[in-house]
This record gives C-alpha cells, structure tokens and sequence, in this order.
C-alpha cells in the first residue's frame, strides 16, 4: 500500500482532534500523499455536502430537461430515472471509497492516474475539465428560462424571451454572461465565500423543492399510478423509446463526486466526502423522483404537447398562482447561481490539480495559489472565460450549443468511466489492501464496500458503458432536431474523436511527471 496507508493507520489508537491540531492532521495527512497544504481548509461537512447537491441542482436541471424525457417516454419515462439513480449510486460507492483513501484535489484525474496509469489519469482530468465548462455554460444560459419570467426587464435585447429566437439567443448570452462574471468573481474571493453562497443557496433550493412538492401534490389531476402510462409512444417501439427519454435523467445525475474535488479545502475529508458523495446524489434523487411524479400528477394535460414542449414550467404557471410563481422562479434563480458556481470551483480545482503536478501549458501560473484568499485565482479565471466563449456559441447557432451541452455528457460519464474501468482491475489484484486498518484523521476506520466491491464495481462499469452508448446513439432528436445539419447525428462520436486527438497534442509526453504514483497504490 502507499505511504498514506501506513500514516492513516498509525493514527487509528489517537483521540478524535479539533480546531487547530485537526487542521495540522487533514495538512500532514495531504503531505503524506505527496502536496503542501495550500488550499484553505475551510469547508465542514454541510458545505460539502451542498458542492455536489448544487452540482446536481435538480431545480435548475429538472426545470430544463423535464419535456426532454416526457417527450420520448411520456408518463412511463418516470422509471428512467430510478434505472440511472441506481447506476449512478454504484458509481458513487466506488468515488466514496476513493474519495476516502485520496482526498486530494482533482479527484477524477487524481484517482484514475492512481488506479490506471499516467496517460488514462490525464485523460480523464482533460475529459472532465472540458466537460464541466461546457456544463457550467448550459447552466448559466438557463438564466433566460427564469428572469424573463420574473420580470419583463431582464429582457434587456428585443422582446421574444424564447431561447430559441435570435433576441431570446442573444439576451440569453447576456445574462448568462453577468451570471460567469458574478460566479468568477465569487471564486476568486475564496473557497469560504463560495461556501457561503452555496451554503445558503442550498438551503433555498431544498425549501423550494419541498414547496414545489407539496404544490404539486395538492394540486394532482390524476394518481401516482400515471407513472405506468407510456402515452403515445406506446406500442413495439416504446423501449427504444423509454431508453431514449433516459438521456435526462443522464443529464441531471452528474457531479455528486464533486466533494472529492474539493477535498483538500475540506475538514477530515476521508470520513466527510465519502460521505457527501453518497449523500448528494440520493438527495437529489429523491428530490426529484417525486418533483417528476408531481409534475406528472398536476399536469393540466398529459396529451396536448405542452408538457413536452414547456416542461416543468408548464405545470408551475398551472398550479401557482402569479406571486407564488414568482417567488418559485426567484428560487429558481438561485439554484441556478449556485449550480454555475459549483460547476466552475470543481472545474477550477481540477485545473489547478493537474497543473500543480506539471501536466498543463503554464502550470507554473496555473497552480499558483494566493495566499490570502487559498485561491488558485487563474485557473477560476481561465474557467469563467472558457464558459463565456462555450456561450457564444448561443447566438450563432442554438442547435449546436444544444449538441455541445449534450456530447459533454458523453465526456463525463467516460471520466467516469476512467475510473471505474481501471479500479474494477485492481479490485481483482487486491485492492484496497490492509481493508479495515486504515483510518481517518478522528481515528475512524475508512469507507470501505468490503466483499461486494467487485460486484458493485462491475455494475458500475457496465452501466457506464450502456450509457455512454445511450448517449452517443446519433438519434436525430438529440443532436440534429431541426434537420439542416445531417452530420451532426454523430456529434458524439465526432467530438470524443476530437476531444482525444487534441489532447494526444496537448499531453505532456516529453515531461517526467513530478510526483509519480504506483498504480494501485
């Protein structure tokens, strides 16, 4: 085992440590894994925890996707989700169990380099960063869905609020714009401002997604059994169909990993992310299980196109009269805020990560850290421009920012993937060794899934694979819905391709790394 082994060990008989002496521990501990302590430790258990709720933000995804699986699927899409979920959770449990034994920074390239060699870590970090800018893009542009609806004075160009129009493009652009600049700008500050603003924006969402359930509930046209409708895609096709109208849960179950990304800012992360990683992602399951299901229920019509259409929003404006929706939208609002703003710290860590280890253009600028916020202030920087470029891309073409949106979906379940893959084989050759001797900074055995490991690491790498298929499938609804650019169907094979060639130029292939790793250690 590596050397963090043998010193987390050597702390399992010490009483549990606070305020000073436990920073020293989480700072000697990151040192026994080879890195200074830098980041500022600032983050406790809730704080992680919300990283990845925000991450996930079901309130900002639901609200954009819902008419996506409806559409394909109709009532029965419903159960699409509950597939994911359970996919998506042995996924988790196989980042929980990383995150508890390397709690560095840059987690997916951190833990794939450690598990599956140099080349496929940096892969997988150079997947995830460019995943997560796109994501945090799509995120910010959902600014056009709400404030509009807010007040008619966010629609600062022309008078069409419609995403799909050349003002609702353009204005679209402009508020996400304003959004990047405030979530940069929040980054830059310091890992304790983003926490508070996540923290607090949060709790609000959570409220928000309770009153929306409970809305919903109260306001049912129809029973809970409307999830076994399969509309009027049934009939011999309708799996096709059902495994289509998959991509939204796909969507939205994302980024619960991103408390390992922030590991290094986070007290005791070995027994806290393990911890958060599962926790976020079961929350936002639930969450949103029963906001589909409500929705579903409170539907003025199942049958007249615009629950596939509008979406969510539809039923909102049904159920709610006009100063309650306006409050919903304002919560709305919110979750987006803190989901761009979750988006762009785990991208500017991973950044960061892979740059303090020498594997970017400028890593000497990359990973240097201001001392007075614990900010690797660039890398945030470079991140809120890489969005603001992904943005423009609105104003020219809404199809293919729609397309980018989705094949980044496809990149991030393959860094997941880069994980998984290579921590299945290690599995088989051992790992984890000394189970049940390693121990937290309080003296806590390690998240471990002892005997069903394997078994949970299998399910999680077939599932991967099945949908990274699903997702790279060139269906023309996805990737070319208006027609006019035939090519585009296979955008997801096309741009992988892409992605790989660019980084085969962008590897540093002539350079040592500086802090080389065992594989499977």
């Amino acid at each position: 085992m590596s050397t963090h082994t043998s010193a987390t060990s050597s702390r399992s008989s010490l009483p549990p440590k606070s305020g000073t002496v436990a920073a020293t521990a989480d700072a000697d501990d990151l040192g026994s894994l080879g890195y200074d302590q830098q980041l500022h430790r600032n983050l406790g258990r809730f704080a992680s925890f919300a990283a990845g709720f925000s991450f996930v933000s079901i309130l900002t995804t639901i609200f954009q996707l819902f008419g996506l699986g409806f559409g394909f699927g109709g009532p029965a899409f419903f159960w699409t989700w509950i597939v994911v979920f359970l996919g998506q959770y042995m996924v988790a449990l196989c980042f929980a169990e990383l995150s508890a034994r390397y709690p560095v920074s840059g987690a997916i390239y951190q833990w794939s380099r450690r598990m599956g060699g140099e080349v496929l870590g940096w892969f997988g970090g150079w997947f995830m960063i460019l995943a997560q800018i796109v994501t945090a893009s799509a995120a910010a542009i959902a600014m056009q869905v709400v404030l509009p609806n807010i007040w008619s004075g966010f629609q600062i160009i022309g008078d069409d609020p419609a995403l799909a129009s050349p003002s609702g493009a353009s204005n679209a652009v402009l508020l996400g714009a304003i959004l990047l600049v405030v979530t940069t700008t929040i980054n830059c500050l310091g890992v304790r401002w983003m926490s508070y603003v996540t923290t607090i924006g949060v709790i609000c969402e959570l409220v928000g997604v309770v009153a929306i359930i409970g809305v919903l509930f109260t306001h049912a046209n129809r029973g809970p059994d409307v999830v076994f409708d399969t509309g009027a895609s049934g009939g011999d096709g309708y799996i096709w169909a059902w495994i289509a109208s998959g991509l939204m849960a796909a969507y939205v179950m994302v980024g619960f990993g991103s408390a390992g990304e922030l590991a290094e800012e986070t007290k005791n992360p070995r027994r806290v992310a393990p911890k958060t990683i599962r926790q976020a992602l079961t929350l936002s399951a639930l969450g949103g299980g029963l906001l589909i299901i409500g929705a579903l229920m409170a539907a003025p019509s199942l049958t007249d196109g615009q629950l596939a259409e509008q979406g969510l929003p539809y039923v909102l404006n049904a159920v709610l009269s006009s100063p309650w929706g306006t409050v919903l939208l304002i919560d709305v609002a919110i979750a987006v805020l803190i989901c761009t703003l979750a988006i762009q710290t785990a991208a500017s860590r991973l950044m960061f990560s892979m740059a303090r280890d020498g594997r970017l253009p400028a890593s000497k600028r990359l990973a240097h850290v201001n001392s007075r916020t614990g900010t690797p202030i660039l890398p945030s920087i470079l991140v809120g421009v890489g969005c603001l470029l992904v943005l423009l891309v609105n104003v020219g073409n809404d199809a293919i920012f729609a397309t980018l949106t989705s094949v980044c979906i496809i990149l991030i379940y393959l860094a997941y993937l880069m994980v998984t893959g290579p921590l299945l084989v290690q599995r088989f050759k051992g790992w984890p060794g000394k189970r049940g001797e390693e121990t937290d900074a309080e003296g806590r055995p390690l998240f471990t899934l002892g005997r069903i490991g394997v078994l949970v690491n299998a399910l999680a790498v077939g599932y991967g694979a099945l949908m990274v298929i699903n997702l790279s499938w060139p269906r023309a609804e996805i990737y070319n819905p208006s027609g006019d650019m035939p090519w585009m169907q296979w955008a997801g094979p096309i741009a992988v391709a892409v992605c790989v060639l660019a980084g085969l130029v962008a590897f540093p292939w002539t350079k040592a790394h500086p802090r080389p790793v065992k594989v499977g250690e």
